[in-house]
This record gives structure tokens, sequence and C-alpha cells, in this order.
């Protein structure tokens, strides 16, 4: 079962007895009400250093309650020592604020609305950032294209582009809303209207693991009835296709022209969540933007974490050791950021290049002009396995003869991930199933760089209207071990989205088409001795809703059907993998970060 999404309030919740003490200040509002355009009331913590100001004002919104986050994070504390005046607030509908909670939809006019009254106060000069991780990283994005006049700064970390890789991947359904909800939602809405239920954070985690089962393997999804009383809007969700144009609220790509703050985009190969398309989409949406700026005010931080801030203090993702240098000073690299362009402070911020990367595998950091950077794309051709095995090879050539490897995927017995973690993960048991496949390189023969998209262009058939194909990459070591290099939902297409502006376009059987993955993207050195190993199934659940392979949407049906997919790979047909390549040599001297921000 996959780790629930954007968890930090049920973290918060559990550890309030060892978190971190309130941030000190000399001057703390609780719970003043800020007005918003319809009326509503949203309520803040007004945290303030000593002396009268003004201040740079920092502003942080939050689902998952302010007194949570206070006790749980240190950057309050240390922003209002270096000089910051900070307001912490519930969203609408959270907690101490009044109105009602819809995911996302209100954060855009209430963002606004909140960043300006903090530009106005009496205690503020007028500077206003943002910064957040998650749901707090997402609200700024959706705040910045409403075009708020005193936002000079922000750092939205590990968050989204768009709502197709976000509530979807692709055409397939994010199914850790149901967790999402259940775990850091569902208490509060209970406790605040008096319904049945958990109302607290460690009833709440008690309960799914009762409830998980039958939960994610209900079908239609949109018969699930668990939500309905806590969550309305997840049934409306459920109601638009990724392709539906009423999903223009949570649309970013569109917009980057709107935005004039100064952007930090900040996220993680392992953000189990959002991943890194995120980040590396917003950054170059708003370098285009901007291509006739002097300065472009913006930069990318790429690092080898799972989803949260704690995640980025660790060396570890999952089961990967990725060495002292992997950790960083979360607080430090926001508040530089807000230092620079905010205070005024004259700390390099504008001297460094604008991205800046963690090499898996080399475990060292590298600084770019550009994402992603200069690399040979290196073509890597399927060919097919033995009869009866599951097995083949990728090769730098073509197959010279038609090649067809099937296998049958079956909605009703999916490729499970049995980890319920994020992060990279052995996953050399799945070569045991029949219907997953693998095609690995011969041994490198000196390490190789493969750093930023990677293209998948599989001719495919199948004897079915609509299915799903995952392609996952994966290092493979010489003991067998299998790492994967980010976690799932950038690796996966649905057929009858594979041209996701035309809208849905079923299957017609036995017909070949060219299919394959749009958004993988990553940074590791496949070392000398190990493989690079490609790994093709037709599910990967329960990251990810089950393609039905009937035609018919899982949402509003519960029929299954198996199916025959079969990819084809000769001269006419060439099934391949194009890999951003960097060789490097032995002894080549690597980049070695040593700025403050980055030793943690």
């Amino acid at each position: 079962m996959r780790v629930n999404r954007q968890v930090l309030c049920v973290i918060a919740a559990l550890t309030c007895a060892i978190a971190q003490p309130p941030p000190t200040s000399d001057f703390i509002l609780e719970n003043v009400a800020i007005p918003v355009r319809d009326g509503v009331l949203l309520r803040a913590d007004i945290l303030r250093p000593k002396g009268g100001g003004p201040f740079p004002v920092l502003v942080y919104r939050t689902p998952y309650g302010k007194h949570f986050a206070q006790k749980e994070y240190t950057i309050f504390r240390r922003a209002v020592q270096r000089g910051y005046a900070i307001v912490i607030q519930d969203v609408r509908g959270r907690y101490a604020s009044d109105g009602e909670f819809r995911p996302y939809e209100n954060e855009g006019h209430d963002g606004y609305d909140t960043i300006e009254w903090a530009a106005k106060q009496t205690w503020s000069n007028g500077n206003v950032g943002t910064f957040g991780l998650s749901y707090p990283g997402a609200v700024q994005w959706l705040a910045a294209v409403e075009s708020p006049p005193h936002l000079k700064a922000m750092v939205p970390a590990m968050t989204f582009s768009t709502p197709q890789n976000f509530f979807y991947a692709s055409g397939t359904w994010d199914m850790s809303w149901i967790e999402w909800i259940w775990d850091n939602i569902a208490p509060d809405v209970r406790a605040r209207k008096n319904l049945p239920g958990a109302k607290t954070a460690d009833e709440a985690i008690a309960g799914w693991k009762q409830a998980a089962p039958r939960m994610l393997n209900s079908l239609p999804l949109k018969q699930l009835a668990d939500l309905r009383s806590v969550a309305p809007y997840y049934y409306d969700w459920l109601s638009h296709p990724a392709e539906d144009p009423w999903w223009d609220w949570a649309e970013l790509r569109n917009k980057y022209s709107r935005v004039h703050a100064a952007v930090l985009n900040f996220s993680g190969w392992y953000d189990d969540n959002y991943g890194p398309e995120g980040a590396t989409t917003n950054f170059n949406g708003l370098l285009k933007s901007r291509a006739n700026d002097s300065e472009k005010r913006t930069h990318l931080l790429l690092g080898p974490w799972v989803h949260g801030v704690e995640a980025t203090a660790k060396t570890t993702s999952g089961e990967r050791e990725f060495g002292p240098a992997a950790a960083i000073d979360y607080d430090e690299v926001v508040l530089g950021w807000m230092d620079h362009y905010l205070r005024g402070a004259d700390n390099g911020i504008d001297k460094e290049k604008p991205v800046r990367y963690f090499v898996m595998g080399d475990n060292t950091w590298r600084d770019a002009d550009s994402w992603p950077p200069p690399a040979t794309p290196v073509e890597y051709y399927l060919r097919a396995p033995r009869p009866g095995n599951n097995r083949g090879t990728i090769s730098r050539e073509k197959p010279a003869h038609r090649q067809v490897t099937a296998f049958v995927s079956d909605p009703g017995n999916p490729v499970l991930n049995v980890y319920d973690s994020s992060g990279a993960h052995d996953y050399r048991k799945l070569a045991e199933r029949s219907d997953v496949l693998l095609f690995d390189s011969a041994p490198m023969e000196r390490d190789l760089e493969v750093t930023g998209s990677i293209a998948v262009k599989l001719f495919v058939s199948c004897d079915c209207r609509d299915f799903d194909l995952w392609v996952r990459l994966l290092d493979l070591s010489p003991d067998g071990t299998a790492f994967n290099l980010m976690s799932p939902g950038l690796d996966v297409q649905r057929a009858s989205y594979r041209k996701m502006k035309k809208g849905r376009q079923l299957l017609r059987p036995g017909k070949i088409y060219e299919l394959g993955p749009a958004s993988l993207l990553t940074s590791n050195v496949f070392q000398k001795g190990h493989r690079i190993r490609v790994q093709i199934s037709g599910s990967f659940f329960p990251n990810f809703s089950r393609n039905l392979q009937n035609g018919e949407l899982e949402n509003d049906s519960a029929r299954l059907q198996k199916a025959t997919i079969s990819i084809y790979s000769d001269r006419r047909y060439p099934s391949r993998v194009v890999l951003p390549s960097i060789l490097r040599g032995p002894g080549k001297a690597m980049f070695q970060v040593t700025k403050k921000a980055f030793a943690a």
C-alpha cells in the first residue's frame, strides 16, 4: 500500500509531545481574523520580532493546522529571529478558519487576499514572501497566478504544475487521494460537524488499517461511500476526466506570465506525491515567460528526497543511501532566498547558476545553466525474451527481424507495489510475475550518467479497447538489487489518453500504436558493472487506479477484462527508450556542494 499523500497534519498530531516548542518572539497574536473578498474570515497566528518594525512578511497557509505547524517546524522561530514577521494561516474551512473546505479551489483568491492584507499592516514593510511544501506549496502557486502586487518571493516545494499529473497521471486516477482525505482531512471535518467516525489522528490511522483494503479495491470508484459525508468534492473530481476544461482552476502551465515573484522551484526525485515534474515544468515555464527579462529570478533545486520537509535532512530515501551530501538545511534554503529578494541581502544567490541537482549513484550535487543540462540522447532498443521467459534485453542495435513480446494483464490480479513507503526499493521480486516484462542492458563498462527527461517509444497492440502501460526504469546492481529511480506516476501512460489534448480515444483491437510515458525524469549514474533495467507492466496498484481494459472507466464501471498486450521490436517498429546520457571516465572530477544551506 502506498504511503499517504501529504501526511503533515497526522505526523504533527502524533509528535506533539516531542516536537519543537513554538517559535520565540516578542509579539504573538493568535487567531487574527483576516477577511477575504466573499466575507469569510480566515484566521492566522501572527509572529513578530522585537520592535515595531516594519518587517518583511512571510505567509504560510496550511490545511493541516497552524498550531501543529508551529510545533513541528523550526523555520518559524528562525525566521522571526532573522527579522521577519510571520503569518501562519489555516486555509478556508480548516481548524480555526471559517467557510467550507474544498481542496485547492479557493486558494487562489484567498491567498491573494491574505498576501495583500499582510502587506498593508502597520508592522509590514510591504514586501511579502510565501513558502511551504506540499499543499502549502500548491497554495503559493494558486495565489501567484492571481498576480498579487506585493508578492515578491516564493519557495513552493514539492508541488504540482497541472492536474493532469496531480489528480491524474496520464489519465490514471491517483488513488492516494483516498488516504489523504481519510488521514488528514476527515478527522477535523467530523469534529467540526459532529459526524460519526475518527476525530483524531490516532483514530484515523487505526481505522485506515482496517478500511484500506476494502476502500482501495472498491469499484466503481464513484460508489465508494466512506468519503461522501466528509469530502463531497472527491466525487466532483471523479466526475471530471483529466482533459476536462473544468480543471483549469488547477492548471499552471498556461499562466506563468501572471507570476511576478522570484521563485525557487524545489522537489525530490522520490517525491511520491508530486514528483520532480512540477518543479521542472514550472521552472522552464517561468523562464519562457521571462525570456525578455534581464534577470529571470527563478531557480531549480532537485534532491534525492521523498516527500516532506523532514526528508530533506536525511541521507536515505527508502532503502537507498546517498551519503552526507544528500542532507540539506531546508530552513536555510528558504530563508536565504527570502533574504535576497525581500531584504536585499548580498548573499550571492543572484550569482549562482539557476539549476542545482543531485546525481544519484555519484551522490554529488551539480550546477547547470538550464534544465535539463546538455546530454547525448542514447537509444536502447528492446529485444524480446526467449519463448516462455519474461526477461529480454536492451541493446544499442536495432533488431533486424520481427520480435513480439506478449503478456496478459489482469486488472483482477494487478501488479502490486508491496512497499508502503516511498523512496527507492528493491523490486527484483516482480521478476517472478509473468505479467511483468524485464529488459536488461549488458553491464556498464564504465559509469553512465542519465540526467534529464527519458523518452519511451514503444510499439504496442492489445486485444482490448484500453490499457495502461507502465514503463519503469531501474538500476540493477551486480548483487541483483533493482532500485527504482523515481516514484510511481511519471512512468505510466493510459493508452486512450495517448493524445491528451484530443481527449479520450479508445483503441482498435490489434492495431499497433506508438505509446510511452512522457514525464520520466531522473538523475542517476549507472556505475560500472551495473545494468539498466526497463520494467513493463499493465498496472501498478494501489498507487494508481486499475484500467478495466474493456473501454469503460473505473470511475463508473466494475467490469474487469483480461487483455493480451503485445510489444513489437524490429526496424519498422523500433521499440526503445532514449536516455539523456553523460559518459564519465575514471578520475573525472565531480562538483561538490559547499554552501552552508547544503550542510544539514
